[in-house]
């Protein structure tokens, strides 16, 4: 298969849906193209295993047929919304640490 990150939105879904591989795969494909590129410093937290394990839940909704839309595509969040327990800083040094409870 060609590489996953290529894939367009669509593509990914309908991956997804016929089985052509899975979230967990899809993930791990854009987290070594992430590793590829941390040169560039696009990333200020990175939480691979969270990744992961919501990949593989994902993988398990899609089996039992109990998928939303967009199950199983991965996503990266802008550093300014809050996530429980991952560190965010909305890239100022002000927030250096904060790790939202909420």
């Amino acid at each position: 298969m060609s590489d996953l990150t290529e894939l367009g939105l669509a593509g990914a879904r309908d991956g997804l849906l016929a089985r052509k591989f899975s979230s967990l795969e899809l993930t791990d494909a854009y987290l070594a193209a992430m590793a590829a590129a941390r040169v560039l410093n696009c990333f200020i937290t990175e939480t691979p295993d969270k990744a992961r394990a919501m990949a593989r839940a994902s993988d398990a909704r899609l089996v039992s047929g109990n998928a939303g839309k967009l199950e199983g595509i991965p996503l990266g969040i802008k550093d300014l919304f809050c996530t429980k327990d991952v560190l965010t800083t909305a890239a100022s040094h002000i927030l250096d640490g904060f790790i939202p409870p909420y």
